[in-house]
């Protein structure tokens, strides 16, 4: 009898193992897929020019997504103090394959307006333009460390080489003096 007992363990350790193992890495959130585009009065925000490495402003956005900041704020409550979620259905920012998906402006977007059908709700009363920008500066940095989102190219890059409009064209050198002159 105690010998049945020891296999069946065997076994059920074995079988966990093996879904751990196969398991397709998205947070158990299910097939990673993009969200939803952000609606036209969010699809040109974007991040304040030169936060992306902005370590006072990540800073910022640590304490408020720990609600240190603003005691009715709290992301970490749902999200996890590491990004990885204390609560089902909460989006798991570690996830590099998913994330790499949300735009900056998907993200604020889903930040001050809420994500429909779940228990995302609106923080826009609670949070100022810049806190949301504040929140999407330290969320991102749990999957996308070092990137920012750059408009032009409309995908995440080198923070600090990410740049809301196209740079200028360098000017073309000058002649050089021809000689006898």
């Amino acid at each position: 009898m105690g010998q049945m007992k020891v296999s069946q363990v065997v076994v059920l350790l074995g079988m966990g193992l093996f879904l751990v193992a196969c398991g397709e890495g998205g947070g158990g959130e299910g097939p990673i897929v993009p969200p939803p585009p952000a609606p036209a009065e969010w699809a040109d925000k974007h991040m304040p020019a030169g936060w992306w490495a902005d370590a006072a402003k990540l800073e910022e956005g640590r304490k408020l997504y720990l609600g240190e900041t603003n005691p009715d704020v709290n992301c970490a409550s749902c999200h996890g103090k590491d990004g990885k979620p204390t609560k089902a259905g909460a989006r798991d920012f570690r996830v590099v394959d998913r994330m790499k998906l949300y735009s900056d402006s998907v993200w604020a977007w889903r930040i001050a307006e809420g994500v429909p059908n779940t228990k995302m709700k609106a923080w826009k009363s609670k949070l100022s333009d810049e806190d949301v920008w504040k929140l999407v500066l330290y969320e991102a940095s749990y999957a996308l460390a070092g990137k920012g989102w750059d408009a032009g190219t409309k995908s995440w890059g080198v923070a600090g080489s990410a740049s809301p409009t196209p740079a200028a064209a360098p000017a073309a050198p000058a002649a050089p003096d021809s000689p006898g002159k």
